[in-house]
């Protein structure tokens, strides 16, 4: 059989990350801890949601939008249980990749979390410590990290012309 030829994809909406939402059952410890880690800002809260939020959502009791430069991640406490990492066979996002501007940031990354951990301010639900900064054939470095969720970060540094 002859592969068909594929029709030309009509023009597309430009579209962007917008946010990126995390389900924490402790919004006051995850909301700290993203404060801290990355530097984020509370920009909006609420305990109001609509009925397609709670029948996507369950169990959702308030929620909080913080934002780094343009990162924005929607935070939402639920009272659904649920410890630790989810199990390999569950759809999920693997990881988040946040690019720093230097070696020596993403080093000083590294370290803050350390030392936001070693603080004892916050409850992790997986305590796993971050990963060594790896290089590769490009020289890009990368670390990652959990949050105190048990959701996995990446850090890099591209350097230029590594894409």
């Amino acid at each position: 059989m002859k592969a068909q030829p594929v029709p030309p994809v009509p023009p597309l909406p430009h579209t962007y990350l917008h946010h990126i939402a995390v389900q924490t059952t402790d919004l006051d410890n995850c909301t700290t801890w993203y404060r801290d880690f990355l530097g984020c800002r509370r920009t909006w809260a609420t305990d109001r949601f609509s009925d397609l939020t709670v029948s996507r959502l369950p169990g959702i009791v308030r929620m909080a939008e913080l934002a780094c430069g343009e990162t924005r991640f929607h935070l939402f406490e639920s009272t659904a249980s649920g410890k630790g990492r989810p199990r390999p066979h569950e759809t999920q996002f693997q990881h988040v990749c946040m690019a720093v501007d230097s070696p020596k940031a993403l080093r000083r990354q590294r370290e803050h979390w350390w030392e936001l951990a070693r603080s004892g301010r916050y409850a992790f639900s997986v305590p796993d410590p971050p990963t060594e900064i790896v290089m590769d054939d490009d020289g890009v470095e990368s670390f990652y990290c959990l949050d105190v969720n048990g959701l996995e970060f990446e850090f890099t540094h591209l350097p230029v012309g590594a894409s």
